[in-house]
C-alpha cells in the first residue's frame, strides 16, 4: 500500500515587517482551503456531542475594521494555504469503474440556474458536525459551500450543518421538524445510519425511520434529498454484516422514495482498496471519524453531483421527477 498522506501545512509565522510587507503585496490565489494536520482524537462511545448546528452563509463578508500587524499575519496564513492545497499530495478522485450518474438534483440546480437563493441543510451526526476535522472551517458542509461559492460566485447560498455527535435515526427524527423541515431547505443532505450500526440496533428499523422522515420532507414540497449512507472505516468494518444490511436498506429506501443516495462507504473503500490510499490518510486515530482530507474530498465529490446538476438543466436535459437517485461519477 501507498503510505501517501494529506499535506500538512507548515510553520507560516513570519517576523513583523515580513507580514507587512506580505499585506502591501496583491493576492493572486485561488482561495480553497488548505488542509491542517489530521488531529488524533480519542475514542469516542460511539459519537462525541459537539455544538447545536450552525450555519455558514456563502456571501460576501465584510470583516470589522482591524489592526495592521492583525491583517498581515491573516495574509500570511491565506497566502500559505493557497500555497498547500489539501490534495496537492493526494488528490481525490471519484471510484474508478464506479457507476455513473443517474438523475440529477432538479429543485436545487433550477434555483441555481434562476439565480435565485438556496438553502442546503446538512442533517446527520458527528461526520457532519466535522468532529475529527482540526477546524470547523473544515468540515464537509463548510467544504461545500466553499466549493459551491467558487463556482457560483453571484449566488446567495447557505449551507446549515445541523449536525448533532452521537445521534442516529431516532433523535434525528425528533428535530426533523424544527431543524429541517421548518428551515424551508432546497436540499437536505442527510447523513445517517453510523451509529445504529455501531449500537447494533436493527437496520430496518433504522430504514423504517428514514423512509418517514423523507416522507415528511418531500410532504412539505419543493426540497431535493440525498442520503448518505456509513462511512467506510476500522470501527465500521468491525460490524460488517450490520454495515451491509444498513447500507443496502437506505439504499432500497432512496430508489423507493425517489431520492438521491450518496455511497460512501463505497467512496471511501475505493480510496483504500483501489487508490491505494492508507486508512489512516482519511481516518482519524478513532477509526471512526474522518479527518481534513476525508472530508474535503466527500464534499468535493458532493458538490461536483450538484454542480453537474446544474449542468443539465442549463442543457436542458430533463430528468424525469420520480428519478433522482443517483451515484458520484
Amino acid at each position: 500500500m501507498s503510505s501517501l498522506r494529506p499535506f500538512c501545512l507548515t510553520s507560516w509565522l513570519a517576523v513583523p515587517a515580513a507580514a507587512v510587507l506580505l499585506l502591501l503585496t496583491p493576492a493572486s490565489h485561488a482561495q480553497t482551503p488548505a488542509a491542517r494536520p489530521a488531529t488524533a482524537a480519542p475514542a469516542q462511545s460511539p459519537d462525541p456531542a459537539p455544538a447545536a448546528p450552525s450555519q455558514t452563509t456563502v456571501a460576501a463578508r465584510s470583516p470589522e475594521p482591524r489592526g495592521v500587524t492583525s491583517r498581515a499575519i491573516d495574509k500570511v496564513k491565506e497566502v500559505a494555504k493557497s500555497a498547500a492545497d489539501i490534495f496537492s499530495r493526494v488528490p481525490c478522485q471519484p471510484p474508478k469503474g464506479g457507476s455513473k450518474a443517474m438523475g440529477s438534483l432538479p429543485h436545487v440546480a433550477s434555483r441555481l440556474v434562476a439565480g435565485q437563493p438556496v438553502v442546503i441543510v446538512a442533517f446527520g451526526s458527528s461526520s457532519t458536525a466535522g468532529f475529527g476535522a482540526s477546524s470547523p472551517e473544515f468540515n464537509y458542509p463548510n467544504r461545500l459551500a466553499a466549493q459551491l461559492r467558487r463556482h457560483y460566485p453571484t449566488a446567495e447560498i447557505t449551507v446549515v450543518n445541523a449536525g448533532v455527535g452521537g445521534e442516529d435515526a431516532p433523535e434525528m427524527m425528533k428535530r426533523l421538524q424544527t431543524q429541517v423541515i421548518d428551515v424551508h431547505p432546497d436540499l437536505v443532505i442527510w447523513q445517517v445510519g453510523t451509529n445504529a450500526v455501531l449500537r447494533n440496533l436493527d437496520p430496518a428499523d433504522t430504514a423504517k425511520l428514514v423512509e418517514d422522515g423523507i416522507s415528511r420532507i418531500q410532504a412539505a414540497g419543493g426540497t431535493d434529498i440525498v442520503l448518505v449512507d456509513p462511512q467506510y472505516s476500522p470501527a465500521v468494518n468491525q460490524r460488517k454484516e450490520s454495515a451491509g444490511k444498513m447500507i443496502k436498506l437506505l439504499g432500497n429506501v432512496a430508489e423507493l422514495r425517489h431520492v438521491g443516495i450518496f455511497p460512501r462507504f463505497e467512496v471511501m473503500r475505493d480510496w483504500h482498496e483501489n487508490q491505494s490510499i492508507p486508512v489512516e490518510s482519511f481516518v482519524i486515530a478513532d477509526g471512526l471519524h474522518m479527518n481534513d482530507w476525508g472530508y474535503a474530498c466527500f464534499a468535493q465529490l458532493l458538490g461536483d453531483d450538484i454542480i453537474r446538476s446544474v449542468g443539465q438543466i442549463k442543457l436542458g436535459v430533463n430528468v424525469p421527477a420520480d428519478v433522482r437517485t443517483y451515484r458520484p461519477m
